[in-house]
């Protein structure tokens, strides 16, 4: 069985290192969308990179520990990172205008913009 890293009193670098991606992911999201972006496209994309991180993360540990690959692990971990992520991006990274910031940094709105009427 697939042990991934839980986020708890485990100082070890693999836990600490997962933790700080995990916290990280709402910059992420940040980056690559804009402030016209819907709020359930943000929330999809970043439960889909919480999923990424957790699969990365089972993988990695069963390739070097020799153990299976599964799934429910997996999903668990996914659920856990997600919340986190949230809690971190309404908790701190909002409150303290990071988000605003890394969306101000990240992708443009591409659409045409009216001429000035002079």
């Amino acid at each position: 069985m697939t042990d991934l890293p839980i986020y708890g009193f485990r100082p070890d670098l693999g836990g600490l290192l997962g933790l700080a991606v995990t916290v990280l992911l709402p910059l992420a999201v940040g980056l690559v969308t804009t402030r016209t972006t819907s709020a359930g496209i943000k929330a999809v994309l970043l439960l889909g990179l919480a999923a990424v991180k957790s699969v990365l993360e089972a993988w990695l540990q069963a390739v070097n520990t020799g153990v299976s690959f599964e799934a429910v692990p997996v999903v668990y971990a996914t659920a856990v990172s997600f919340g986190i992520a949230v809690a971190a991006h309404l908790g701190l990274f909002k409150p303290a205008g990071l988000a605003a910031a890394a969306q101000q940094v990240g992708a443009r709105d591409r659409r045409p913009q009216p001429a000035p009427l002079d």
